[in-house]
């Protein structure tokens, strides 16, 4: 019998229009392997959507809060429907980078000094020695993220004006120079590790999903036992937090200063981009997996109790 699978994307987080694009190419990946999918735009009425529905299993492409924090993965153990990535606990973890580095500190992983301020503190005095970064501890797509760089007199202001949209509280940490590097877990296997070159200022909004924003060098340039350092750094951070299915890891890599440099993990992506211009696919191209066969595996490993 053909499986049925509810398709979750759009939502209503600052990552819209990224997770209806995942949602598109998913869509067509899943049809073209013969599945029976039904697609989304998920509003706050998506419980009764879902009762109606009765599908066999939901592909969860939203990305950013209510789809990616916890929110919709607890809504769908009530309902109790299969769903992909991560469970409850390891998407809420994730989501809060705070929390996130509480747990890869305490298996291993490396992280950059933090703190966490009020909007009103960071603007008033620096609540760090420069250089920093000043972003959400809670959202993703590097949206609201500031650099202060070093000598810079004053924090960034921008963080008081009128029309600001995020949180009162923000994440204050350490900037650590050097090479933008991530890596992708596939069940219980680390895939290739990409370089991300830009440009801009940093790996922002625009430099992941505007044409020409960034460039992916796969596989990374970096030293073999740097190769295989992260790829162990993705796979403990991705237990760390109990991640299940697909997830990437983001790193930060300054060769200077020792045979290793330092290197860092920013974050975990519990619901990466999915495209298939995305990392996560290239990586999965990478080791030798289609698109088509990346998306089906993830709707193969759904369950309840994640």
């Amino acid at each position: 019998m053909t499986r049925h699978v509810a398709l979750l994307k759009g939502g209503w987080s600052h990552e819209r229009e990224v997770s209806l694009a995942s949602g598109q190419e998913c869509a067509e990946a899943l049809r073209n392997s013969g599945y029976r999918v039904t697609e989304i735009d998920v509003a706050r009425d998506i419980a009764g959507v879902l009762e109606d529905l009765k599908p066999d299993v939901v592909f969860n492409a939203l990305h950013g809060r209510f789809g990616e924090d916890g929110t919709i993965q607890g809504m769908l153990e009530i309902l109790g429907i299969p769903y992909t990535h991560s469970g409850v606990l390891a998407s809420a973890l994730a989501m809060d980078k705070h929390q996130a580095k509480v747990m890869f500190k305490a298996a291993g992983v490396p992280v950059t000094d933090h703190v966490i301020a009020s909007r009103d503190e960071i603007a008033r005095k620096h609540v760090m020695a420069p250089p920093y970064v000043v972003k959400p501890y809670n959202d993703g797509s590097s949206v609201n993220v500031f650099i202060v760089k070093e000598g810079q007199e004053h924090p960034p202001q921008e963080i008081l004006r009128a029309d600001w949209s995020g949180d009162e509280d923000l994440m204050v940490e350490r900037f650590i120079p050097g090479r933008e590097l991530t890596c992708a877990v596939m069940g219980d296997v680390a895939l290739g590790v990409t370089e991300i070159v830009t440009d801009l200022a940093f790996y922002n909004y625009e430099a992941k999903y505007e044409a020409g924003g960034s460039n992916h060098v796969l596989p990374a340039q970096v030293s073999p036992k740097i190769y295989e350092k992260i790829q162990k750094m993705a796979l403990k951070a991705h237990a760390a937090l109990g991640c299940r299915g697909v997830t990437r890891s983001d790193f930060r890599y300054d060769p200077r200063g020792g045979d290793d440099g330092e290197l860092v993990c920013l974050e975990l992506n519990t619901q990466p981009g999915m495209t298939q211009t995305s990392l996560v696919p290239e990586l999965a191209a990478h080791a030798g997996h289609s698109f088509d066969e990346l998306v089906s595996w993830i709707v193969e490993d759904a369950s309840c109790n994640r």
